[in-house]
């Protein structure tokens, strides 16, 4: 059962949290586009080796791979440094990494130079997910976190649109190489904004405790005061991930993110050369992309309104449970219209899924693991984001049909599901409902 107290402390309260609720999308939105660009832009770098060499799907399907092998790196020190050096650096940090990624790719000359700078571009990628979960959990009213994640989450398909659509658009005008300059926009466009409008986390700030600065940024953003910090000889960071208190959910959180991100790659990636070879034109196997993602979109976000007021738990369970039955239905040959049915709900079960677990795991754990909670579920499930793409281009290069990747990627889904319903509820979460005495005694308080 969800927290539903929402009670905001000012008008200036309610405008600076939605500030940073926009920043964040703002930044997995990029993320979101840097995730699909890179699908929409394969089929043309294999059928024209001018470009940066010969591409075999194998090799297609590493490349794909390397920008994830980034990202968990990028995850994992965003867990490492995140609870140490504070919310607000890190999103900054990686703001500026991930758009100079982006932009040095654009100029790949090479296979090498290519699966380098995804390699690096991918470490932006990392920090920017881990942090953003662990930023809205520490800002947004307790009735909203799941809602607010959700919203930032769905950066990830609203970028996969953004890209799935310039893609149709302008690949032909401006090429693969316009379309990675546009990921590069964030140093002028968000970097900016984020100087001003985004102020570091007074929970942070209250468990380090330097108290005085947590209340002058409440004061200067017109935020509620965090109650006490915890105890000062309190794990911190991973450190915290590794008690009994969390190992066992730590665990299985990972293996949903893994599971999740396995599927969220693998589709992203392979979705349109799979249609493409099933005999529809680029165009067409790029609209089965936008589905994809925008089925993500909106299910993703009213899945997480569930969530709100049931928990995040068994509304998981039941979208990856969604997701291996379309596709499966995927194999059966069904008429256009129930094929793009199929594949918006396979978004909502896969994409969308995994928008609900970062939701689920940034209120999972309190503040001196939260960062490195949700940098652990966004770094180990990236082993399943590396898996994804290798797994399509082994299947796809080994000529098996495309039932068989579907039916592996279902039961991929399927695995995901049962893994959900056993992570331990935690009474101390924040998606556990407070009493109703304790929410009308502190209405605007928020807790560490």
């Amino acid at each position: 059962m969800a927290d539903n107290t929402t009670t905001w402390a000012s008008p200036r309260h309610r405008n600076s949290v939605i500030w940073v609720v926009a920043l964040a999308t703002l930044a997995i939105i990029f993320d979101g586009y840097d995730l699909v660009v890179y699908g929409t832009i394969l089929p043309t770098l294999m059928a024209d080796p001018t470009q940066i060499g010969a591409i075999s799907a194998q090799q297609g399907g590493a490349l794909g791979s390397y920008a994830l092998i980034g990202v968990m790196v990028g995850a994992l020190l965003s867990g490492a440094f995140g609870d140490r050096i504070g919310r607000r650096k890190m999103m900054l940090i990686n703001i500026v990494w991930f758009s100079v990624g982006m932009g040095a790719t654009a100029m790949a000359t090479s296979i090498t130079s290519f699966g380098i700078l995804r390699f690096f571009t991918g470490i932006g990628v990392g920090g920017l997910v881990a942090t953003a979960g662990a930023v809205v959990a520490e800002f947004a009213p307790p009735g909203k976190r799941n809602l607010f994640n959700a919203i930032v989450y769905s950066g990830v398909p609203a970028g996969g649109v953004l890209a799935s659509l310039l893609a149709i658009v302008l690949r032909d005008a401006i090429g693969w190489r316009g379309l990675f300059w546009i990921g590069a926009l964030p140093l002028v466009i968000l970097l900016p904004l984020a100087l001003v409008k985004l102020p570091e986390s007074p929970m942070w700030l209250q468990a380090r405790g330097r108290t005085d600065e947590a209340a002058a940024v409440c004061d200067k953003f017109g935020l509620p005061r965090p109650t006490a910090a915890p105890a000062p000889a309190e794990k911190v960071g991973f450190a915290a991930l590794a008690t009994r208190r969390y190992a066992w959910g730590t665990t299985l959180l990972g293996l949903m993110s893994f599971a999740g991100l396995l599927l969220t790659y693998g589709l992203n990636t392979w979705l349109p050369k799979i249609m493409a070879d099933a005999g529809y034109d680029a165009k067409g196997s790029l609209a089965f992309l936008l589905v994809l993602n925008g089925g993500a979109i909106i299910g993703g976000l009213l899945a997480s309104r569930i969530a709100d007021g049931r928990g995040p738990q068994p509304v998981i369970a039941t979208t990856f449970g969604l997701a291996g039955l379309a596709l499966i239905l995927l194999t059966f040959g069904f008429p256009l219209p129930v094929l793009l049915t199929a594949v918006a709900i396979a978004g909502v079960g896969t994409i969308g899924t995994q928008v609900l677990i970062y939701g689920f795991v940034s209120n999972y754990y309190e503040t001196a693991a939260r960062g490195a909670g949700v940098a652990w579920c966004a770094g180990f499930g990236r082993l399943g984001g590396i898996f994804g793409p290798i797994i399509g281009g082994l299947l796809i290069g080994a000529g098996l049909s495309n039932d068989v990747s579907f039916y592996i990627f279902a039961g991929i889904a399927v695995a995901g599901a049962l893994v959900t319903v056993f992570v331990p509820v935690r009474q101390g979460a924040q998606y556990v409902a407070r009493t109703p005495e304790a929410a009308a005694a502190s209405p605007t308080t928020v807790e560490v």
